[in-house]
């Protein structure tokens, strides 16, 4: 594996500054946020002066019940090879759920969601992810999560987890130690305790991010700089193991490049300061190269090694497992309860804590309402300071079940419908908006009262 060093998530919003900065090696991109024909400028630039470019996917859903969409995975395969990726990443996350597997709405969470750390979760996200690997040209590497809310009678350490899904499947690891901090305070996780058990010697790369700690409740906004147990975390991972590259996210609330580059620096000298010493044999679990047993999955006697990270090669998966129909009926039950509780309003699955359920909740339509406004920046231009106020009520009665584009034009239907908002001139301007994308006549009064039933009888 390649070599990345010291990188930066590219934004459009921070194209510019992300090309200025000095000793960026590599940045990442969101995958989905491509065309799979073309690049922008900018990052066209960047592969002219050999910068790396690493696809980030959020979508792909691989620890959601259903088998990995086909046509995501083909798109995303598609950009990688447009960037002449040496990898592609993806998160340990589900982000839909329902559909005919359950029986059930198909739900979409908007967001990345944790995966309860079960064997049934596991022999589930295994197959997927064995899926992902047989459809994309250039090796798959995996995330860990942030989470606000944590699954009763789980089985497994996050680490333990980890190191049984490397084990099965050779998958290597994207790890973010801000996730590990913050699922810390959420959920009482030692981040030391899960970077002991999992094999970091898999590692393809580190992310290191800010956020925001509120009533108790840290929060992985992606929109604050780091802090400094974030850092903490980073060296106690850098003293274990020499990571093949480390990369800053910024998503929101950008900084001016100095700060950017300040945040880059902090990171560099973090990693430099604590890179692992050769021990005496038998001195401990350390490692400055090499190879060592994968722990959490027979480590002993016959316990398969993993190479050291960036070594350029994977171990060797067990793949001639049988499918886990059952298991993913479970595990789809149990993720459409949960996501139907986070954004239909329907009871709490029991187990779970209500309050953290209902921060999530808000967590999640609050996110519904940044990225909406992102992907058709019009709405609060038309609608000013009422926009989010009136998004977050229209979310918590109509959950998405389309991506964000289709909830744009649900959300802007609903107000039209309602003859919102008074004000004519932004009637009119929501009105052209909707026809212009949706490439039909507006509803009338007919379609309003239509809907109006519908939405009384709970099939809106």
């Amino acid at each position: 594996m390649k070599e990345l060093g010291i990188g930066i998530g590219w934004r459009p919003e921070i194209a510019d500054a992300v090309e200025a900065l000095d000793g960026v090696e590599w940045v990442e991109v969101v995958a989905e946020n491509l065309c799979d024909d073309h690049l922008p400028g900018s990052l066209e630039r960047l592969r002219a002066r050999g910068v790396t470019v690493v696809p980030h996917g959020v979508s792909l859903g691989l620890g959601g019940a259903e088998r990995p969409d086909a046509g995501r995975l083909a798109a995303l395969a598609r950009k990688a090879e447009l960037l002449g990726a040496p990898l592609v990443t993806e998160h340990i996350a589900f982000v839909r759920a329902g559909g005919p597997l359950t029986a059930t709405p198909l739900l979409e969470a908007g967001h990345l969601l944790p995966v309860p750390r079960t064997r049934d979760a596991l022999d589930v996200l295994c197959e997927n992810v064995r899926i992902a690997q047989d459809a994309l040209p250039v090796p798959l590497a995996l995330e860990n999560i942030a989470a606000l809310v944590a699954w009763p009678g789980e089985e497994m350490t996050e680490g333990r987890f980890l190191a049984e899904l490397v084990e099965r499947t050779g998958v290597r690891l994207l790890v973010d130690v801000a996730n590990l901090h913050t699922n810390h305070v959420n959920r009482g996780e030692d981040p030391a305790r899960a970077l002991s058990e999992l094999p970091v010697e898999a590692i393809a790369y580190v992310h290191v991010a800010g956020g925001l700690e509120r009533d108790g409740v840290w929060h992985d906004t992606h929109a604050h700089p780091v802090s400094q147990p974030v850092l903490d975390v980073l060296a106690d991972l850098a003293s274990r193991v020499s990571p093949p590259g480390v990369l800053l996210e910024r998503d929101d609330r950008f900084p001016a490049p100095e700060e950017l580059a300040a945040e880059l620096a902090a990171i560099r000298t973090t990693v430099a300061a604590s890179r692992p010493r050769p021990l005496l044999i038998g001195a401990g679990a350390r490692v400055s190269g090499g190879a060592m047993p994968v722990r959490g999955a027979g480590a002993g006697a016959g316990a398969r090694e993993v190479p050291s990270a960036g070594s350029g090669s994977v171990p060797s998966p067990r793949r001639a497992e049988p499918r886990h129909a059952a298991a993913r009926q479970r595990v789809g039950l149990a993720q459409a309860a949960l996501l139907s509780a986070l954004v239909a309003g329907t009871p709490a699955p029991e187990g779970f804590d209500v309050r953290r359920l209902g921060v999530q909740s808000r967590a999640l339509a609050a996110k519904r309402a940044d990225v909406v406004a992102k992907v058709a920046p019009e709405l609060p231009e038309i609608l000013g300071e009422a926009y989010r106020s009136a998004f977050l009520s229209y979310a918590r009665s109509r959950p998405m079940t389309d991506g964000y584009r289709h909830d744009a034009l649900d959300f802007v239907e609903g107000l039209l419908v309602a003859g919102r908002p008074e004000d004519p001139a932004a009637r009119r301007a929501l009105t052209g908006w909707w026809r212009e994308r949706a490439g039909i006549r507006p509803p009338g009064p007919a379609a309003r009262l239509a809907h109006r039933v519908r939405t009384a009888l709970g099939k809106g």
